[in-house]
């Protein structure tokens, strides 16, 4: 097998199967070194990127109009490359459990159109052993072919962060797994066409599977570690930023910074660690605790935004309640798994109704996935409190004067701002005289 000199050559073709945040930029990248067949299921998705439209922001309407990807929903095309990498989400049900649906279905679909001598790599984020135990037997099943002679597979996880303009695929080390070495061989040289950081070898599929979840559950611990410090200094009444900056300066700190923890990799990974340890009779302890610290900042946020409404001699039903920010990440309009809406849910448990702002989200999303409708930044006026709860640029750069616009014209100390991701400079609106609470 020379899978990686036909795709060079272009006599072969690269399919990247399910084209959001991570698929999107993979196929935009391939493009420009292979012949690439973007797929989805989703067609009107398709359509948009078919007359140059980004919807994920993530590689801009320039570059989907100038790339060479041949969009389709027509499963068909498939048939086409030798060369499959799946990229479909791998969320969680509302039990915690993995939800492996789209995953299998995406081993259903290149099954029905898999060619001899084709090579599958899965992106999508799963437990050690999803690979070879769940997807490669639907792959045999729908394919009539025999996987290791027919058919090779091989992981590669996705490590693609939405929103970061700096870390941008090409620059982050791939980690690439086979499930032989000649498989390992094609695949590190193909990945090693787009990724200019490298790629690093896995000794083994189950491996690089437990690679990703580990990172991403590391990262969660240690976001947990300063969300709970956080909780516990407010009722200390000092201010964690003040005592992270002062930690900083240690060369060995590791700059994590409390907040709410969402989104479809470091919010729901850890539960596929969780499960599959329980499946063997291990019951986590330290990394199902960070878990619920971190679910349970939305909650504590909320609380807070309803204590100082009270403070603050606001009527709570009455009050004017506007929160910035859906996405679960600054500058990325990814709102799959946002914990913005723990706050909302839990505001409307005291009454409250907040008015939510995000000039990132796609509205219609909002409105289809949470029946939300989105309201225009320039639309508002008479705040009582104004929630910071995401990070997008919109929003810190915001000066006083357009802050000050939006509340009612009432005392400064009646005004009430809530900076969740401490974007504000704290001194300038204490001077100022605003009730002002960070995280």
């Amino acid at each position: 097998m020379n899978l990686y000199e036909e795709i060079v050559k272009k006599k072969e073709k690269i399919a990247v199967i399910g084209l959001g945040y991570v698929g999107l930029p993979l196929a935009v990248a391939f493009a420009k070194k292979a012949k690439v067949i973007g797929f989805d299921l989703n067609s009107k998705k398709i359509e948009l990127y078919k007359a140059g439209i980004d919807p994920t922001h993530e590689v801009g309407d320039e570059a989907i109009k100038d790339t060479t990807v041949e969009f389709t929903a027509d499963e068909a095309r498939l048939k086409e490359a030798k060369f499959h990498i799946v990229a479909v989400p791998t969320p969680i049900n509302l039990d915690k459990t993995p939800d492996l649906a789209s995953v299998e279905e995406a081993s259903r679909i290149i099954g029905r159109n898999l060619a001899s001598g084709s090579i599958v790599v899965y992106e999508s984020t799963v437990y050690p052993g999803v690979t070879e135990d769940i997807c490669t037997p639907i792959l045999e099943e729908e394919s009539g072919l025999k996987c290791g002679t027919a058919f090779k597979i091989g992981y590669s996880p996705e490590r693609i962060n939405p929103g970061d303009k700096v870390h941008t695929l090409e620059k982050i080390t791939k980690i690439v797994a086979g499930m032989d070495e000649e498989t390992l061989e094609e695949i590190a040289k193909v990945y090693e066409l787009i990724i200019e950081a490298g790629v690093y070898k896995a000794s083994s599929i189950k491996v690089a599977e437990a690679a990703k979840v580990a990172e991403n559950s590391q990262r969660d611990l240690n976001i947990a570690f300063m969300n709970e410090l956080a909780m516990v200094f407010d009722q200390m009444g000092i201010d964690t930023k003040e005592v992270i900056m002062a930690m900083n300066t240690k060369w060995n700190a590791l700059n994590f910074y409390p907040g709410l923890v969402g989104g479809h990799c470091v919010g729901v990974d850890p539960y596929y660690f969780i499960n599959e340890a329980e499946k063997i009779g291990y019951h986590s302890q330290l990394i199902l605790t960070g878990r619920k610290i971190n679910d349970g900042m939305g909650k504590f946020i909320a609380d807070k935004v309803i204590k100082t409404l009270v403070l603050a001699n606001k009527v709570v039903k009455q009050a004017k309640v506007v929160i910035l920010g859906l996405t679960f990440k600054e500058n990325c309009s990814d709102i799959r798994n946002s914990k913005v809406i723990d706050m909302i849910k839990r505001l409307r448990e005291y009454g409250l109704d907040p008015i939510v702002v995000d000039p990132v989200a796609d509205s219609e999303e909002a409105k289809d996935e949470y029946g939300l409708d989105l309201v225009d930044l320039k639309a508002i006026k008479d705040v009582d409190c104004l929630v910071f709860a995401v990070a997008h640029d919109v929003f810190k750069q915001m000066s006083l004067a357009e802050i000050d616009s939006l509340f009612r014209e009432v005392d400064y100390q009646e005004r009430i701002i809530i900076d969740v991701k401490s974007i504000l400079d704290k001194t300038t609106f204490e001077k100022k005289g605003y009730c002002f609470w960070r995280l």
